[in-house]
């Protein structure tokens, strides 16, 4: 049976593939870099790397490669020999990570991991020759994790997390995840629920260890910029609702519209996918809103929504507001992570959906520096009052923070559990 769901698997990847290829180059239309490094893709490579010493660290997009840069920078540090190659499925992780680590030059390659045949997977590894496959939070890819096992090659999934909708969604394929999950390694899961979760896949060895991202420290230049953007607001209140997602934006539009609000609040409006930026700025113009774009921003700001199209300023925009909304959350999306924002002492504002993120969310909303909002009318109506009320706002950014400082050490224990693999 295990064979069967295997081969099944395969088969589908190799006649969906043409589909897959053709949605990529449609993709590139919007977002050039989709069709860049074809080839890496499909399994084909340029000269093979001197042989060293190779963590390998798949950090599938943005997210999850700014959380995967505290563990990095740890495994760079441990082994100074090494070399860290950095994979990914989008060109935004991509530029993400080389925008991150190409301080270190040759000691961090990138490449996107190939599609999950085995005859790409195994060129892939027979090319880089890993001494470990460390996997960020969520992607599990079942031929990569068995082409792992043929080589000899541990597998670990680190900073894991698994939500109970996404368990189901599992349990639906139960012979390809299930075995998928007994060929990891180690597990370093995120809490308690989640290692619970992913031991009932029939993942062998689990431990907590924590939640990387409350170890990813606010970048010095991210924060100067940050800061230089806050004097350009010229003190005016500053609401960041931060990675909306499809369907949010006109509800916060909206609501924005509704509301009465301080004199000069600023609605600072940053969607998490770039491909949708034009999109949004219709959205702002349409409603007769004054519209102003990071990207060509005017020496006054003499608008009511400023555009945060850019990529990899988040923690700038965060530094730049006076209290953060966290998107994916007033729908059904899942949420994003809260911590960037807790770190930076802001108070934070989320929806009622947060099933990818809930532990730490329940725990921000319980130490006072995170408030659930049932709509996008209620959200207007804490940010108001938080943006009037300076006591408060103080007191639940400091809360926030608080929170954030209690939680750090992940990292440390992750390399902790992943020493045995690379020594």
């Amino acid at each position: 049976m295990r064979f069967f769901y295997s081969l099944l698997y395969s088969i589908l990847w190799w006649l969906a593939l043409p589909l897959v290829l053709g949605r990529l180059w449609w993709r590139g239309r919007k977002e050039p870099g989709y069709r860049l490094h074809l080839g890496e893709r499909l399994g084909f490579y340029g000269r093979k790397p001197a042989p060293r010493l190779t963590i390998m660290v798949h950090a599938v997009s943005v997210g999850e490669t700014r959380a995967a840069e505290p563990l990095v920078e740890a495994l760079l540090a441990r082994w100074p020999g090494c070399r860290i190659l950095l994979t990914h499925m989008t060109p935004t992780g991509r530029a993400t990570g080389q925008a991150l680590f190409k301080k270190h030059g040759e000691r961090v390659v990138q490449s996107y991991l190939p599609y999950d045949t085995g005859f790409m997977v195994g060129r892939f590894l027979h090319h880089f020759a890993p001494k470990i496959c460390i996997l960020m939070e969520t992607e599990v890819w079942p031929n990569l994790v068995q082409a792992c096992g043929a080589y000899g090659i541990p597998v670990a999934l680190v900073n894991a997390r698994l939500s109970e909708r996404s368990l189901q969604r599992g349990q639906r394929f139960g012979g390809l995840m299930m075995e998928a999950a007994r060929g990891i390694t180690v597990v370093a899961a995120q809490t308690p629920a989640d290692a619970a979760r992913i031991v009932s896949l029939g993942a062998p060895d689990v431990a907590v260890t924590g939640s990387i991202k409350f170890d990813v420290v606010p970048p010095d230049a991210a924060l100067h910029t940050g800061a230089k953007l806050r004097a350009r607001f010229e003190g005016r209140p500053v609401l960041l609702c931060a990675s909306t997602r499809e369907g949010e934006e006109a509800l916060i539009l909206d609501a924005f519209l509704r509301m009465a609000r301080p004199q000069g609040m600023l609605l600072l409006l940053v969607p998490r996918h770039p491909q949708r930026f034009d999109e949004v700025a219709r959205m702002v113009e349409a409603r007769g809103l004054r519209l102003a774009r990071r990207s060509s921003l005017p020496d006054h700001i003499d608008a009511d929504v400023v555009l945060g199209d850019s990529m990899g300023e988040m923690f700038a925009y965060y530094a730049a507001c006076d209290c953060a909304f966290i998107g994916g959350s007033l729908l059904p999306l899942g949420g994003q992570n809260l911590i960037e924002a807790c770190a930076l002492g802001k108070p934070v504002l989320v929806g009622q959906h947060t099933f990818n993120f809930l532990q730490a969310t329940e725990e921000a909303v319980a130490a006072g520096g995170a408030v659930r909002v049932a709509d996008a009318d209620a959200l207007l109506r804490e940010a108001v009052d938080l943006l009037r009320n300076d006591a408060r706002r103080a007191a639940m950014g400091a809360q926030a923070q608080a929170f954030a400082g209690t939680h750090r050490g992940a990292t440390a224990r992750t390399v902790e559990l992943l020493q045995r693999f690379i020594d």
